[in-house]
């Protein structure tokens, strides 16, 4: 039985934040449908050459009041990134914390304005631990 990967799906509250957020990534919309009957849009938003490998974001136009607190029972999007220390730089100077530094030099957490936890992962080998992420502790939950 064959199987093919289609998307993940995240309710959002703020669809521009949380865009914004993608975008930050390295994210870009592929895809959108707005439905008036619904009264509800899904956005598809993938990296450059990957959009068969999309986010799908739903926004509710009138809100979501049952959308959770804290989305940690959803798990997390991954994303291999080049550098993770210039990604997560990036991402600070940008307005986000860093909820699990890269100590590492192989693995951070972020969060979407929408409580989504995001993993990065360098590509390849481990980076060297550097400074300021070998000794900066966690913020949050990631």
């Amino acid at each position: 039985m064959p199987l093919k990967y289609l998307h993940t799906m995240v309710r959002v509250k703020d669809l521009e934040k949380t865009m914004a957020f993608f975008t930050l990534l390295g994210l870009k919309e592929t895809k959108r449908h707005d439905v008036e009957a619904g009264r509800f849009s899904l956005i598809f938003m993938a990296p450059e050459g990957q959009e068969d490998c999309p986010v799908e974001l739903t926004y509710n136009w009138d809100g979501d009041d049952e959308l959770p607190s804290d989305s940690r029972h959803f798990g997390h999007l991954a994303y291999e990134v080049d550098d993770i220390y210039e990604t997560c730089q990036h991402l600070m100077d940008n307005g986000v914390t860093i909820n699990r530094p890269p100590r590492d030099g192989r693995m951070a957490f972020v969060r979407s304005p929408d409580n989504i936890s995001v993993e990065l992962l360098q590509a390849g080998d481990n980076l060297p631990s550097a400074e300021p992420w070998a000794s900066m502790e966690n913020t949050g939950h990631w």
